[in-house]
C-alpha cells in the first residue's frame, strides 16, 4: 500500500496518468482484476458528487464528443464499485463528453479507494490536465485539511506540489465571495486576486477587483493601487461605507416612487455595475394595470 500512495503523490507527477492507470487487457463484465480494462455500460456509472471540478464547458465536451465519435475513448475512466453501479473517481470529462456522442459503453478500469485515495486520485488528474478551476482547486485541498486532517505538507505531498503552492492557493479562499466570483468567471486572474488579499475588509477587496477591471490594471498597477489603499484602509472602508448608505438612500427613494406609479412593490438590486428592478405582483389586477400603463406611456 505505500507504494501506492507514491504513486498518486509526487510520483504521479512525472508518470502522469500511468499512475492511476496500469493498462492491461480489455476484459468482460465480470473481470474486474486491478489492472483490467473492461467496457460496462454507460447507464450503470454515475458522477461523483465530490469530484473537484465543478464546471465543464459544453463546447469543450461537444469537441470531445467528436473526437469519440471519431476514435472512441482511447483513455479508460477509474472508477469504483458501488452496489450495482459505479462511481468515477477520474475521468467525469471523458463520461459526459460519451453521452453526449451516444456512446452505450465506456472503458473502465475498477479500483477499490476509501474516500481520501478517490479525492486525491481525482484531483491530482484534474491538475494534470492544467485546465481546473483554481477556485476548486482550493476547495478541495480545504477538503483534505478538514475532512481528513491533512496539514498543508501532507496535501502538497499526496499531490505533488510544493507546500507553497497549496497554502497559496487556500488563502484565495478568504476573498470577498463576489471577488471569487469574478476570478471563477476568469475575469480577474489568480495573480490579481492574490494582490487583492493584501486587503482584509470585503468590501474593499471588492472595490479594488473593480477598480482593476475598470481599468484594466495589469498586476504590478494592481500591486500599487493595493498598496496606497492597505496604508488607507479604514479611511477607504468608510469612504465605501458612505458611498453604500447614499445608494441605498437613493435606491429606498426610487423603489418608493415606482411603487406608487406602478401600483406594485418594487425592489432594486445591484450585481457589480448592472442594477436590476424586481417588480413583486401580488394579482392579476396589478399585472393589467402594469400592462395599461406601459402602454399608455409608448403610444
Amino acid at each position: 500500500m505505500a507504494e501506492y500512495r507514491r504513486g498518486l503523490g509526487r510520483g504521479f507527477k512525472s508518470k502522469g496518468l500511468e499512475a492511476l492507470i496500469d493498462t492491461g487487457n480489455r476484459g468482460s463484465d465480470n473481470n474486474e482484476s486491478k489492472n483490467s480494462v473492461i467496457e460496462i455500460d454507460i447507464m450503470k456509472i454515475e458522477p461523483n458528487k465530490k469530484q473537484p471540478r465543478k464546471k465543464f464547458e459544453r463546447e469543450n465536451l461537444e469537441e470531445l464528443a467528436d473526437s469519440i465519435k471519431e476514435i472512441g475513448i482511447i483513455q479508460p475512466l477509474i472508477v469504483t464499485k458501488d452496489g450495482e453501479f459505479y462511481k468515477i473517481v477520474a475521468g467525469e470529462r471523458r463520461y459526459r463528453a460519451a453521452r453526449i456522442a451516444g456512446v452505450d459503453k465506456i472503458p473502465v478500469i475498477v479500483r477499490k479507494y476509501d474516500e481520501l485515495e478517490a479525492l486525491q486520485a481525482a484531483l491530482i488528474e484534474n491538475i494534470q490536465r492544467e485546465d481546473l478551476d483554481p477556485i476548486d482547486e482550493a476547495m478541495t485541498y480545504k477538503r483534505f485539511n478538514e475532512e481528513f486532517s491533512l496539514s498543508q505538507e501532507e496535501i502538497a505531498k499526496k499531490v505533488g506540489k510544493n507546500r507553497s503552492t497549496v497554502s497559496n492557493s487556500m488563502r484565495l479562499l478568504k476573498l470577498d465571495e463576489r471577488v471569487l466570483e469574478l476570478l471563477k468567471n476568469k475575469k480577474l486572474s489568480v495573480g490579481h486576486c492574490k494582490v487583492i488579499l493584501g486587503v482584509e475588509n470585503g468590501d474593499l477587496q471588492y472595490d479594488c477587483a473593480q477598480r482593476i477591471l475598470d481599468e484594466d490594471m495589469s498586476v504590478r498597477k494592481a500591486e500599487e493601487m493595493v498598496k496606497i489603499m492597505s496604508d488607507n484602509e479604514e479611511d477607504h472602508i468608510k469612504s465605501i461605507e458612505r458611498d453604500k448608505r447614499i445608494t441605498q438612500n437613493i435606491y429606498a427613494y426610487a423603489e418608493n416612487e415606482l411603487r406608487v406609479i406602478l401600483g406594485a412593490n418594487v425592489k432594486i438590486r445591484q450585481a457589480g455595475k448592472k442594477r436590476r428592478v424586481q417588480i413583486d405582483f401580488s394579482s392579476d389586477e396589478e399585472v393589467d394595470g402594469f400592462l395599461s400603463l406601459m402602454k399608455s406611456s409608448v403610444s
